[in-house]
């Protein structure tokens, strides 16, 4: 399927889960009740204290596989964007630690996930956030703008992840890093399951080989590229979303066994490029 079409399957997904959490109900990954088998991935992220300090509504909307705020060690004074920031609970998160000397961008390119998070950046009354349409693969911010880039479990959605981690390196100062969450995977999977769409925006057959995510950061131009594995998700955890999905359970769930985790990745934008030559460094 081409990345046009995963783009749109991924927007109309979310959007719907948007509205669910703006209905009073819980979202999931992937948006709505019949992908519910997301829970392990998306349940327990973050502390008590960080959501007792956010609107409800930014953490019923919470569709990530990690938390990035938390290990990314965010300074003051610090300007972040956190990528696919949904109903703000990333944001507003980084917002708070960086302070009001510091700013927080959320770029998200779904309507429904940005009406909620501007509504819950109201009621947060946080003054150091500001929120961006537009899509990961084309961030709508000048080059070398943030000190730090976070997501949480978006990446592996998009259908052109080089050109993302591309446009990750132009937007970063000289020294910035990179901190996200993501889903990867180490070894095969069946290929019906990298096939379905629906998993996709499940974050799950989006996913990356290990190997392969770095492989991406240093063709982008990152160094200092590290995996750490934060959850390895059980074949018992995945039955219901399988089930969901459409698949066996009995039958794929040996298939992708310790296959699939969480990692929180880091990598860092060089301060200075090589010299290529006698003259270029004056």
């Amino acid at each position: 399927m081409s990345e046009p079409n995963i783009q749109e399957v991924v927007k109309e997904k979310y959007g719907a889960a948007a509205k669910q959490v703006a209905e009073g109900k819980t979202a999931c990954c992937g948006g709505g009740a019949s992908l519910s088998g997301c829970d392990p991935i998306t349940r327990n992220l973050y502390g008590e204290a960080e959501k007792g300090s956010l609107p409800a509504d930014a953490v019923a909307a919470s569709l990530g596989c990690g938390n990035p705020t938390a290990l990314a060690k965010l300074q003051a004074g610090e300007v972040v964007l956190d990528l696919g920031s949904g109903g703000g609970i990333d944001v507003l998160l980084s917002a708070k630690r960086v302070g009001p000397t510091g700013k927080a961008y959320g770029l998200d390119m779904t309507d429904e996930m940005l009406a909620l998070a501007r509504e819950n950046k109201r009621k947060a009354g946080v003054q150091n956030v500001e929120l961006l349409k537009g899509t990961i693969e084309n961030i709508p911010l000048a080059d070398n703008t943030v000190d730090v880039i976070i997501s949480n479990c978006v990446i592996n959605l998009s259908g052109d992840k080089d050109r993302v981690l591309r446009e990750a390196f132009r937007v970063l100062k000289p020294g910035g890093r990179l901190a996200v969450s993501d889903v990867v995977l180490r070894g095969e999977v069946p290929a019906e399951i990298r096939k379905s769409m629906e998993l996709w925006v499940g974050c799950i057959a989006g996913a990356l080989q290990e190997t392969e995510y770095v492989e991406k950061l240093d063709a982008a131009g990152f160094d200092a590229i590290e995996v750490e594995p934060t959850r390895v998700y059980q074949v018992e955890e995945a039955r219901e979303f399988l089930q969901a999905a459409g698949f066996d359970a009995e039958k794929v769930g040996p298939q992708i066994k310790d296959k699939f985790m969480s990692a929180f990745v880091r990598a860092t934008k060089p301060i200075g490029m090589p010299c290529c030559g006698t003259d270029c460094c004056n």
